[in-house]
């Protein structure tokens, strides 16, 4: 007997809107369902874990999940809440991102067991590349009229007077094709359910129709509401554009303090949708937060929760430890620790000056390392004068004037951190 996938949602503040029906259709027995994945770049961002969250409880629920990877539609672009179009892939690309894009889901999906639920990755690429023009007219296009298609909220928006740029009609058929491929999935693989944010709603339900008109069959919707933050800045962006969750494009340091720097309103929220932490977990987190709300106890909950399950538990602990040399106790070896792209993250936006790795050959005396070679210090005077205070340190530890910068002392083999008090750093960087 499956468990309660509908009742899970609902929760954990995941469900939007579900068609009539939904929720007792899913309890009769193992179901299939899918969520349709833009494929424009060779990762996902956090933009889409709340699909792919769905997925993977639907999945523990004992059912049949389907990720589509839009390699058709990723090539004409979808309307819904977009004020332009997307810009439009090559086959190769798409391949590409596919492959990346799998690897990633499998980390929340089982691709790979025997189990009958196990997960499968589909593009629609691969039926509609060979659907003539005439063809989709003739068997797709004459179902469904242009009345119904310009009632749905999408395209009305585009229509509107506000939306500049019109709609062009490749836009226009967009519904019909993701349409298609629900008519398509229904027929090949028995998926009756397709799920998606609540702005796809229109999508989804054109799809429903056409299982109706053409399958004779019936079809389910079901939408996650949109992520917001509590601020109205827009869930899942940085000054520096998306949270991905490829690691060379957001380290997994800048992914896990994305997390650790949410509201206390958010992270209550995130916590549900985020983990798989169960109802009574959460509450209990909740209630110790709220006694002790300075302690963040949820934020870092949450950050690590889905900092492991996107990345890994050594990715965690770097990062915590990374987190901790800017606003704990650290030392020279943890600093050493860090990898450069952890490093660099970490002290992003602190000033930096080049000096020739030569310097260190016999060796860098702390008035040139502050002030002569570097200008970290305003003169030579105010260097000696922070040094006699004891409030100059190199990699983390308390120097005096004496002390000669050495390649002992490089992390990474090119860096070495200088700081003046508790938080006024400055990188230097030696090159060859």
């Amino acid at each position: 007997m499956a468990s309660n996938f509908v009742k899970e949602l609902e929760w954990r503040g995941m469900l939007h809107d579900a068609m009539p029906g939904t929720e007792e259709y899913l309890m009769e027995g193992m179901q299939s369902a899918y969520v349709g994945i833009d494929p424009t770049a060779d990762s996902l961002h956090i933009g889409h874990l709340v699909g792919v969250m769905m997925l993977r409880h639907f999945q523990l629920a004992g059912h049949k999940p389907f990720a589509l990877v839009g390699g058709a539609t990723g090539m004409i672009g979808d309307p819904s809440g977009k004020s332009s179009e997307r810009n439009l892939l090559d086959e190769a690309t798409l391949r590409h991102n596919q492959e990346a894009l799998k690897a990633q889901l499998a980390r929340f999906l089982d691709f790979e067991s025997d189990a009958k639920n196990a997960a499968v990755l589909v593009n629609n690429y691969d039926w509609m590349k060979d659907f003539s023009f005439l063809d989709f007219i003739r068997d797709v296009g004459k179902h469904i009229t242009v009345n119904y298609m310009m009632a749905k909220d999408s395209v009305k928006k585009r229509l509107s007077a506000e939306a500049k740029e019109g709609m062009s009609f490749t836009e226009f058929t967009y519904q019909l094709v993701q349409g298609y491929d629900f008519l398509h999935l229904y027929r090949t693989y028995n998926c009756t359910l397709q799920m998606g944010g609540s702005d796809q709603w229109g999508n989804i339900t054109t799809g429903t129709e056409l299982i109706r008109r053409i399958g004779g069959g019936k079809g389910y919707a079901l939408t996650c509401p949109l992520i917001t933050k509590a601020d109205g800045t827009k869930f899942g962006k940085t000054e520096s554009g998306n949270v991905w969750l490829d690691a060379e494009r957001t380290s997994p340091y800048k992914f896990y303090q994305y997390w650790l720097n949410t509201s206390d309103t958010d992270a209550e929220k995130y916590i549900k949708i985020f983990t798989f932490l169960t109802k009574e977990a959460i509450e209990d987190l909740v209630a110790q937060h709220s006694e002790a709300p300075h302690l963040r106890l949820l934020q870092k909950k949450l950050a690590e929760e889905i900092t492991v399950m996107v990345h890994s538990q050594e990715d965690l602990d770097n990062a915590v430890k990374a987190s901790d040399i800017l606003f704990g106790k650290s030392t020279s070896q943890d600093l050493k620790g860090l990898n450069e792209k952890t490093f660099l993250d970490v002290f992003e936006g602190v000033p930096q000056a080049e000096i020739p790795m030569s310097s260190l050959d016999n060796g860098l005396d702390m008035i040139g390392a502050l002030s002569a070679q570097t200008g970290f210090l305003g003169s030579n005077g105010e260097a000696r004068r922070e040094l006699k205070q004891n409030s100059i340190s190199v990699n983390k530890e308390k120097v005096k004037e004496n002390y000669v910068i050495g390649r002992e002392d490089l992390i990474n083999g090119k860096f070495v951190l200088l700081q003046r008090g508790k938080k006024n750093y400055f990188v230097l960087k030696l090159t060859e």
